[in-house]
């Protein structure tokens, strides 16, 4: 059955006929489709109304001021302007909605970042590929060890427990120190609150530095062993806390590191509801806990809910250009290739012409220069 789509596609055909000095069989072209058109009771014109579905994904379809944008709202609005096409938007709000959205017709063709994938095209068709694309790893740059986790970590070590001891015999030096002191020095502060501040700063030079703060020698050469003994327990007590608070903050460095796809098994990674992203970390036994947009995802990555997240490369080095002050980094090399095409339903009239002007555009400079003008001269 003929409807306005076919008409649309071999309107073009018509017109380059009758610019290439045919005009004066526009009537012999014409008549055919007239008659036709009478016969089926369609509306005649040149032009179909295209119905596309958008899914926000920054940089390639943003929308700012009710106008939609970005490098694949761009290019297909050159491609459907090249094609005489009238369209309308509609926005979905995941990928599987689009999708399902194509697969029942309710669309003409989605224009986003949509992955070419075996699994989407036994449902829907496929342009020719505009653009060539990967994911990556995005992570939390700064979560590493914090107070909290440093905590935490010196308590399952055992270490907190002798930290508390440490601090019992503290302060109970602090008392023998200025009971002694009350007792065979003359010049030292007579009021309790004065005398304990001083024996508490003569106890944690000691134990900071391994040095009393006073060179004082009541009991001659014993005193001098005594005063020797105390050096030496200073020193271990420092060296005892900076190795143990070293060791769990490299313990914690290292089992907080992500710095590639290898690193991810075993933890939380957050994706995309019903992006390619999902099926591939499946396939690389990593748990993904999915999210229905890029937003969510990124508070939950801030929140320490997941690990990392795995997105398109494209979009996450977007994300962290344009938010420079949320600490978030994208790490590792691309390890999942991926092409992007604009999606059609099976059979789609559209799909061969539609990727006929992709084809071109790559031969004239159009994506390239789309391209650049999102992500800049370096390719």
């Amino acid at each position: 059955m003929i409807n306005s789509i076919h008409l649309w596609l071999i309107g073009p055909t018509i017109m380059r006929l009758v610019r290439a000095r045919l005009s004066h069989h526009l009537v012999v072209l014409t008549l055919p489709i007239v008659i036709v058109g009478a016969a089926y009771g369609q509306d005649i014109t040149p032009r179909a109304r295209v119905k596309v579905g958008l899914l926000q994904s920054p940089p390639f379809v943003m929308q700012q001021q009710g106008k939609y944008s970005g490098m694949a709202v761009d290019l297909w609005e050159a491609l459907a302007a090249e094609l005489r096409a009238e369209y309308t938007y509609e926005e979905f709000n995941d990928v599987r909605q689009l999708i399902d959205a194509l697969s029942t017709s309710r669309i003409d063709v989605a224009v986003t970042n949509l992955t070419i994938t075996e699994s989407r095209a036994e449902k829907i068709d496929f342009t020719h590929p505009w653009f060539d694309s990967g994911l990556r790893v995005m992570v939390n740059d700064h979560d590493t060890a914090g107070f909290w986790s440093l905590l935490t970590g010196l308590k399952d070590s055992g270490h907190l427990r002798a930290y508390g001891w440490l601090a019992f015999i503290l302060l109970l030096g602090t008392l023998v120190v200025t009971i002694f002191n009350r007792r065979f020095d003359s010049n030292y502060p007579r009021r309790w609150r004065d005398g304990l501040a001083e024996g508490f700063y003569s106890v944690m030079s000691i134990a900071a530095s391994g040095r009393a703060p006073v060179n004082k020698n009541y009991f001659g050469w014993l005193g001098r062993i005594g005063q020797g003994f105390w050096l030496v327990v200073g020193i271990a007590v420092v060296a005892y806390v900076t190795s143990s608070v070293t060791s769990v903050m490299t313990t914690l460095s290292l089992a907080n590191q992500i710095s590639g796809v290898a690193d991810l098994p075993g933890r939380p990674v957050g994706i995309l509801q019903g992006s390619s992203a999902e099926d591939v970390v499946r396939e690389l036994q990593i748990s993904p806990v999915p999210f229905p947009s890029m937003d969510s995802m990124i508070d939950a990555l801030r929140n320490g809910e997941v690990d990392a997240v795995v997105g398109d490369t494209p979009v996450l080095e977007y994300y962290t250009h344009t938010h420079a002050g949320s600490r978030l980094i994208v790490v590792g090399a691309i390890f999942h290739t991926e092409k992007y095409g604009f999606g059609l339903p099976l059979s789609s009239p559209l799909t061969r012409p539609l990727s006929v002007a992709v084809i071109g555009a790559h031969e004239d400079g159009v994506i390239e220069e789309i391209r650049a003008r999102h992500f800049g001269d370096n390719p």
